[in-house]
């Protein structure tokens, strides 16, 4: 069973993923629809970073993912070797 600390935690990671979904999906999908001078328009980024934010997240979670790879793979040749 998970600890209330771990449930916690788990909550307040699936509520901001909710909150990032929530304001990524009206920026992408109902901002193109409003106009240019409407105030809810302050409250937003350019529509250039709807693209680039998240290729930038993607490459950074591809260097995480790869670094760890290596990491592993370059301890488990390390440990073969010292046997």
């Amino acid at each position: 069973m998970a600890t209330g600390a771990d449930q916690v935690v788990g909550l307040g990671l699936v509520a901001f993923s909710l909150m990032l979904f929530t304001y990524y999906t009206i920026w992408v999908i109902v901002l193109p629809f409003v106009d240019t001078d409407h105030v809810i328009h302050m409250y937003f980024l350019p529509r250039e970073y709807s693209v680039i934010l998240p290729g930038v997240a993607a490459l950074f979670l591809l260097l995480c993912v790869g670094t760890f790879i290596g990491v592993v793979t370059w301890k488990n040749r390390r440990s073969k070797k010292l046997d």
